[in-house]
């Protein structure tokens, strides 16, 4: 068993005891908030930080979560009320005992209520409703400044996962049109991609994956509820439809599956001029010469495949690529990006927007300047997609009125085992704090939720060696630990990096960059060279590792990898051929059989 984190210490204090005081021996406030509940017959715990060997740690995870610095820190039935005097004045006011009153037995419309309809919302509501429980699932979404809107699915359906991979196909064929002249084709010099073509290609698949979900919940008798959800206490919520028509009703259990939108900067025009990926998809327009403004795996894609269709893409970076993933990968992306037609500019940020020229697209000017230079720059394009980051859709849900915790900083949602500090509301997906924001996570996540609540399963979600692809026009695929977490996890010493360039088979006739592709490997030397991490760039890493990801979950070794025979000829067969590390400083270029 992993050992508890200190997240995990705080909220399962919290979650298991209807009273809880984070509390000092030394501390004459601490005291007093306990001398109050033994006088009024109140059973409480408390956790005396001064005693404990990580309470400062334990302090410190309490400010995260609840913004108060200080002891007595108090909870009642996993709401904060706060310190001595907050504790005192819920008291004098009758509070304090309202929130000890225990929630109603019965009169439940619901036993589930989801909010939220992408996929991890979907997955549980289907799955508590297989095993026979009232279930109902809330689904808004607020157009963008824009006037952006979609349908059920939530982001990856709609403009995620499944728009991003469609249009990442089409760049990969328009590379290989180019490429197949050297196979023999007689294609012609000039090929023309249509966006009006492919934009509604994608979007009627999209709408097809809409309308399946809605008949997957009715088969499931799971109702549906087109309207804007929010809570009036921890077991009631009211809905807003888009005329205004409102419901209140009640649910035993919540889930809260909001997921994300993205971030917009503070600078004049980016709302009025600016879009998203949430816009990008079903632009009714090519969107021509285009700024993406961020270093995000959002960014990168979406530059990558307007680069593959031919269009003139500019990336505006603040500092490092693809921050949280591996660097020695994240540069290598940034590299092959620049040589295949995608122009950087780095250590800019932008500064304001202004329109030059209507039209379709429009004429867009760009201001910006150098993080080290306050003079101030200027370049003009027709699209401005920002994608800087996301930002977790909690903070106008009514939470305040239920008394879950929620970090200030991002607005996601301390969990453990997927519950929040309130025991009867729950968080998936892209809101939990520390989770992973991928898709299938919160799909496993939701479904096993659901069997926990309501089945006979003890089941899990298992959140370690996570496999992701991020579909730049070179993919990259990960598993695990990037080599600068291992080195801190780990320690430098006891860790072995395994690394290899390499060449597929199908770039040898296409010329195409000779050593383009890399792949390696991290091994725990402290733990018989169980392979802790796995990354490669090159075509169809998705499909490379979600394989490998099977290994690693079996715990395999270096020598596993050594004595499984490869498949030649193929990309994936270079991570069974493996043997000169980094350390050793040796040429890595594979060179053939």
């Amino acid at each position: 068993m992993p050992p508890v984190s200190v997240r995990e210490t705080v909220l399962n204090n919290i979650q298991s005891n209807d009273v809880m005081v984070f509390s000092k021996t030394t501390c004459p406030f601490c005291n007093q908030v306990k001398e109050l509940f033994k006088q009024e017959g109140i059973v409480y715990k408390s956790l005396e930080l001064d005693k404990l060997d990580n309470g400062l740690q334990i302090q410190d995870m309490l400010f995260e979560m609840s913004g108060q610095k200080t002891v007595p820190n108090v909870f009642i039935r996993g709401s904060h009320v706060g310190g001595c005097d907050s504790t005192i004045q819920a008291h004098t006011d009758g509070r304090l005992r309202q929130l000890l009153s225990p929630p109603p037995a019965e009169g439940y419309d619901y036993d589930l209520v989801v909010i939220g309809g992408g996929s991890g919302g979907l997955a549980a509501s289907k799955e508590a409703a297989k095993l026979g429980k009232r279930v109902a699932v809330c689904d808004f979404v607020k157009a963008t400044p824009k006037g952006t809107t979609w349908g059920l699915g939530g982001t990856c359906v709609n403009v995620g996962c499944i728009p991003k991979k469609l249009m990442h196909q089409a760049a990969l064929l328009g590379e290989a049109l180019k490429d197949s002249k050297n196979y023999g084709w007689e294609t012609p010099e000039k090929v023309q991609h249509n966006w009006d073509t492919l934009k509604n290609a994608v979007q009627d698949h999209i709408g097809s994956l809409n309308w399946n979900y809605r008949v997957q919940l009715r088969d499931k008798s799971v109702t549906y509820i087109n309207g804007y959800a929010e809570f009036t206490d921890r077991h009631t919520i009211k809905t807003v439809n888009k005329r205004n028509k409102v419901q209140t009703f009640k649910a035993e259990k919540i889930l809260l599956a909001t997921g994300m939108r993205p971030r917009y900067p503070d600078i004049p025009g980016v709302k009025e001029f600016a879009i998203t990926s949430d816009d990008l998809f079903s632009l009714s327009y090519c969107p021509g010469k285009t700024l993406t403004i961020g270093a995000s795996y959002v960014s990168l894609e979406c530059a990558g495949f307007l680069t593959g269709m031919g269009l003139d893409v500019t990336v505006m970076v603040r500092s490092i690529l693809l921050r949280g993933f591996d660097q020695q990968m994240a540069d290598m992306i940034g590299t092959y990006m620049e040589k295949h037609g995608t122009h950087f500019l780095r250590k800019c940020v932008p500064t304001r927007i202004e329109q030059i020229e209507e039209g379709t697209p429009p004429l867009l000017r760009v201001y910006y300047k150098k993080t080290d230079d306050p003079q101030e720059f200027s370049i003009d394009v027709n699209t401005v997609l920002m994608a800087i980051g996301r930002d977790a859709c909690t903070s106008e849900i009514g939470l305040e009125k239920t008394g879950v915790l929620t970090n200030p900083k991002n607005g996601k949602i301390p969990v453990v085992n997927e519950q929040t500090n309130v025991p009867n509301i729950y968080a998936i997906g892209d809101i939990m704090e520390g989770g992973h924001e991928l898709t299938p996570v919160a799909i496993e996540a939701g479904k096993l939720l659901s069997r926990r609540l309501y089945g006979d399963s003890s089941r899990q979600c298992d959140y370690i060696n996570v496999p992701t692809t991020v579909f730049t026009p070179l993919e990259y695929g990960a598993i695990g630990y990037s080599e600068e977490d291992a080195t801190d996890t780990f320690g430098e010493d006891n860790i072995e990096v395994y690394h290899a360039y390499f060449q597929p088979l199908e770039y040898t006739v296409a010329h195409r960059d000779e050593a383009g592709c890399y792949g390696k490997i991290i091994c725990n030397k402290a733990d018989g060279d169980r392979v802790v991490g796995f990354h490669i760039l090159g075509p169809n890493a998705g499909e490379i590792t979600q394989g490998y990801a099977v290994a690693m979950k079996c715990g395999a070794t270096k020598e596993h990898f050594d004595t499984t025979i490869g498949i030649h000829p193929t990309c994936s067969e270079v991570f069974t051929t493996m043997d000169v590390t980094k350390a050793s400083g040796l040429d890595v270029t594979t060179t053939g059989c």
